[in-house]
């Protein structure tokens, strides 16, 4: 399989690290944009770009063809992404977080939200921790805690040095406390984590649409 790699920053950086010179057919940037015919050569692409620099790249991936993972955050997808993508015939999927570790947290943030129901009167935080050049606070992923969680937690943001993710979840009674945390130690694991999902989303068992990486996890897991 060949990946074409749009953005090469700190996370795409990686991606371009952990292939092969065959795997790669071609990396984008500022100064070497990605164009139809070039991104027709890969088998997949693998988007690493802002959340403010999605628009300079979205309608040259859609009209390539490609199937496409995005790791951009901060940016707000169209309602009818999914619709348009499926017309076209084309499979997209986005995430916040790569890192197949966050998706087993994921699943036990659910069974959290379950069982809490039980407690007496619990109060949910969210703290997450990246590195001061992270421009959108809180991070894609807290939200997406949040939203695994399904309740009404607060979120409070750090940035310092060059962490490259902690998050942590506290679940407070009077008599008690609960905490889960998942820190990543090298952004390998979030390209790592792209380079699974590209594989996954080329599958012919998977048709045109808009997938969360979530989505495509757990069909893994549960297959």
């Amino acid at each position: 399989m060949k990946l074409a790699v749009i953005g090469t920053g700190k996370t795409g950086g990686k991606v371009v690290e952990l292939l092969t010179g065959e795997q790669i057919s071609d990396t984008f940037d500022v100064n070497n944009k990605p164009t139809v015919e070039k991104l027709k050569k890969a088998d997949a692409a693998v988007i690493f770009v802002p959340g403010s620099a999605v628009d300079d790249v979205f309608d040259v991936v859609l009209e390539s063809g490609v199937p496409a993972v995005w790791g951009s955050t901060g940016y707000e997808w169209p309602q009818d992404l999914d619709s348009t993508l499926k017309k076209a015939g084309v499979k997209w999927l986005k995430a916040s977080n790569f890192s197949l570790g966050m998706n087993i947290i994921r699943r036990a943030i659910k069974v959290i939200s379950e069982g809490s129901e039980m407690l007496d009167n619990p109060e949910y935080h969210i703290h997450e921790i990246h590195h001061v050049h992270k421009k959108d606070a809180p991070s894609g992923t807290a939200i997406s805690w949040k939203q695994w969680l399904g309740k009404d937690a607060d979120i409070t943001s750090e940035r310092k040095g060059d962490v490259k993710g902690i998050h942590e979840l506290t679940v407070k009674t009077a008599a008690e406390s609960i905490f889960l945390k998942h820190q990543a130690h090298d952004r390998a694991v979030f390209a790592q984590g792209a380079i699974w999902a590209a594989e996954q989303v080329v599958k012919d068992d998977i048709g045109p649409g808009f997938y969360d990486f979530s989505t495509i996890f757990d069909q893994a897991i549960d297959r």
